[in-house]
């Protein structure tokens, strides 16, 4: 048993009652316009300006792979951009740009964040989209790092 409940549904809409996290993995090339991230800017504005400014100022700050930003968008709901993905895919690409061990270091600063602001985290299945990873190899960090730690984790299958 994982201690991850999975849901049909919108990542961007979570359910359940008290303060919610949703979850996402980012490129480290400052890229925001494919896959999950258009449903979030859809929604809220502020987690795509944030990250913008966030890769803009690189420099000065923390961002890399394995680094998280959390955003908050609502009295109750924040966004983490999780930087897990090497790159992006282009048509000339060998290899996924997932990066596992970026993904599991994110995984434990949203944990962090979780238990600070007493949260659930939300997600779509992270790094099994346009990162081309592989959920059997996710699936055992997003326990490890967060259900293991009691932190409730749903991740949303969208669709019907």
């Amino acid at each position: 048993m994982s201690g991850i409940v999975y849901v049909r549904g919108d990542a961007t809409a979570p359910q359940g009652k008290g303060v919610k996290i949703i979850a996402h993995v980012c490129n480290d090339l400052g890229g925001w316009g494919k896959g999950f991230v258009l449903a979030l800017s859809r929604r809220w504005p502020e987690p795509e300006a944030a990250y913008r400014r966030w890769h803009r100022e690189r420099a000065r700050n923390d961002f890399a792979l394995g680094a998280a930003q959390f955003v908050q968008v609502g009295p109750y709901v924040w966004v983490a951009n999780l930087v897990g993905q090497r790159g992006m895919r282009t048509g000339r690409s060998t290899g996924a740009p997932v990066r596992y061990e970026a993904i599991d270091a994110a995984l434990g600063l949203l944990a962090a964040k979780a238990e600070e602001l007493g949260a659930s985290v939300h997600m779509p299945r992270i790094g099994c989209g346009l990162a081309g990873g592989k959920w059997s190899l996710v699936e055992p960090l997003i326990t490890e790092r967060l259900t293991a730690r009691g932190i409730p984790v749903a991740v949303y299958d969208f669709g019907a």
